[in-house]
């Protein structure tokens, strides 16, 4: 997913204020909690994407669901709604998780297969590529996708492993065109 520029603007003046005042940990909770919050509601989504809702309403209930939240998450909720962005907040929050991530070393897997893995498989998996660096920390997402028809397919940063079997029968179908 392409994250847009205000996202990155913002997540990386958030990141900056954090790492000034030592509550870089803190917020990255928080903005996860947040990530999920939104992302498990349709509603909420688009409560804050209506262009028809007022701004005093959106903060209202912003404030509201983020009440436990930390001053600095508040504020930064709060300064978003204000700009207009609020649509943008989930990705901002998402972008913020990232940088954090990177800062800390953490790589980024997405695992695609046509059904649930194990932890033992996934494990597996990892271990024989080389595309995974097993010094560093990483975390994996599973995407259950059943196009593919079986396999995976791996993808750390911008390096892709395709061992799907649609894309060993496109290539089999590849092979007899030419033929």
């Amino acid at each position: 997913m392409l994250t847009s520029k205000v996202a990155k603007r913002y997540a990386q003046g958030l990141l900056e204020f954090t790492q000034e005042t030592g509550n870089t940990n803190s917020v990255f909770t928080e903005m996860g909690d947040l990530v999920k919050t939104i992302s498990k509601s349709r509603e909420l989504q688009n409560f804050f994407a209506s262009p028809i809702i007022d701004t005093k309403k959106k903060i209202s209930v912003a404030s509201e669901i983020f009440q436990n939240f930390s001053p600095v998450a508040k504020n930064i909720i709060l300064l978003v709604i204000k700009h207009g962005r609020e649509s943008q907040l989930q990705n901002i929050a998402q972008e913020y998780i990232n940088k954090v991530e990177d800062m800390n070393g953490v790589q980024r897997i997405t695992l695609t297969s046509a059904s649930q893995l194990s932890e033992e498989n996934i494990n597996n998996i990892l271990k024989s590529t080389n595309l995974v660096n097993h010094t560093n920390k990483f975390d994996v997402k599973p995407i259950i996708n059943a196009d593919i028809l079986g396999g995976y397919i791996l993808r750390v940063g911008d390096q892709q492993i395709d061992a799907s079997v649609r894309a060993k029968l496109n290539q089999l179908k590849k092979e007899f065109q030419l033929t």
